[in-house]
């Protein structure tokens, strides 16, 4: 069933618990050597503040969703299974020791896209530009009373330029918590709501998820990209696959991050905008920056009133994980109906 929730009712009562997240987020990471395996019967918790919406596991830190977050809504914290920060942690604090304070535009997890009607939505406007932003119009917690182990948000947003309205979307992110690790699905369809809408052909794009600093393949601490075709670290840069897996080590303990392309997305098996630096992007509209001989991409062109339609779904797990094991849990969950 799904509820409504009252922002401003509820502000006061979750405005304290987004205040002590981070807080709370460093003692469950000391926490991480007693931590217990995920268990998919832990309650999965949704609730609304003013500007953010907290997700918990049995009481405990999972993620914030912040949609008046800079230019766009973003998901951070993302704390992973054992307690670990699963992405970096700058622009949004000062930077770790571990990590590079480049890209600032790079925001913990994300979508947008480069060139969207000749506009630049994938980079972060200066303080006070009315430039390409994203805006929230709308937010609902869905609940489902016959599975406490998920807590689905729906939001609808507006992408805007100096007041004028350009599209729009539609997104349905799911947070959830298994015997793998936990997930965020992310579902958006965008739909040219106010005339032709065009995406162009860049890299600069489009889900995007900035790695915590010790995942970096540069850093050579022992991180890793590989995809399902077994390419590793640059030479998975561009390619099209099924799923990638980007992992390392974090306080020198295992734990790794799959983003799974789903069957349904848009140009299913995209290309991907995957850095040894630490950006890990999905892209279905880059081609002519990618390498060539590869699932042939481009710029999409969609009629007034049309809309496309993409889907992830991102494992954030502790330990390791095999590629055959990797496999094995997307023919798991490619094999299951997509929810409505």
């Amino acid at each position: 069933m799904c509820v409504l929730r009252s922002i401003a009712a509820q502000c006061l009562r979750y405005c304290a618990l987004s205040s002590i997240f981070l807080i709370t987020l460093r003692a469950e990471h000391a926490r991480a050597a007693e931590a217990p395996a995920a268990d998919k019967t832990q309650p999965v918790v949704a609730s609304l503040s003013a500007d953010r919406a907290t997700i918990t596991v049995a009481g405990e830190p999972f993620a914030v969703y912040q949609f008046h977050s800079g230019h766009q809504p973003v998901v951070w914290p993302i704390v992973g299974p054992a307690g670990e920060a699963m992405t970096r942690q700058y622009p949004f604090d000062a930077k770790l020791p571990t990590e590079q304070d480049d890209h600032p535009h790079h925001r913990s997890l994300w979508f947008n896209h480069g060139s969207v009607n000749g506009l630049d939505f994938w980079m972060e406007p200066e303080a006070g530009d009315k430039g390409p932003q994203i805006v929230q119009r709308t937010i609902v917690v869905q609940d489902d009373a016959a599975d406490d182990a998920s807590a689905c948000l729906v939001t609808t947003n507006d992408w805007m330029n100096s007041g004028k309205k350009v599209c729009e979307d539609l997104r349905r992110i799911c947070f959830s918590t298994d015997a793998e690790g936990r997930w965020i699905d992310f579902t958006v369809t965008v739909k040219a709501s106010d005339g032709e809408l065009l995406f162009g052909d860049t890299k600069e794009g489009s889900f995007g998820i900035r790695v915590p600093g010790e995942f970096d393949v540069d850093a050579k601490r022992g991180g890793q990209i590989r995809n399902s075709h077994g390419q590793v670290d640059g030479d998975a840069w561009g390619r099209s696959a099924e799923w990638v897996d980007y992992h390392g080590t974090i306080d020198g303990k295992p734990a790794g991050i799959v983003v799974f392309d789903m069957p349904d997305s848009f140009r299913h098996p995209t290309r991907w905008h995957v850095r040894t630096y630490g950006l890990f992007a999905a892209n279905p509209f880059g081609n002519s920056d990618f390498p060539a001989g590869d699932s042939p991409q481009g710029e999409v062109r969609l009629a007034p009133g049309d809309e496309l339609t993409l889907h992830y779904r991102v494992l954030f797990y502790s330990g390791k994980r095999t590629a055959e094991q990797i496999g094995a849990i997307y023919r798991e969950i490619t094999a299951k109906p997509t929810a409505p």
